[in-house]
């Protein structure tokens, strides 16, 4: 089972993740894009390298926005290494498409 990452750690992680925070006990951010299809691509090109992982957002979109929230459903949706890593995935992707924060 996956361990939920103490409130040391999860300081660590975000210094590690700008534009990233921590709300309800879940890393959040979101991204706005120049268009609908530009926040669509996003998604589209994130899709592979989530599943890869085997660690899927909450993500949802509206227009050129896309919102993130990321627990771990068996650490009781709490956030944890997997969240880090899929955090960083997301930015990486999103640097790509010139996504804001």
């Amino acid at each position: 089972m996956p361990t939920p990452l103490d409130p040391t750690q999860l300081a660590a992680a975000l210094l590690r993740l700008p534009g990233w925070r921590h709300e309800y006990h879940a890393l959040t951010r979101t991204w706005r894009f120049a268009t609908f299809l530009d926040a669509m691509a996003f998604m589209a090109d994130a899709a592979p390298e989530i599943d890869r992982l085997g660690h899927h957002p909450d993500w949802r979109n509206s227009y050129d926005r896309v919102v993130v929230r990321l627990t771990t459903h068996d650490a009781g949706d709490r956030v944890t290494a997997s969240d880090v890593a899929l955090a960083k995935v997301l930015d990486w992707v999103a640097a790509r498409h010139e996504g804001g924060g």
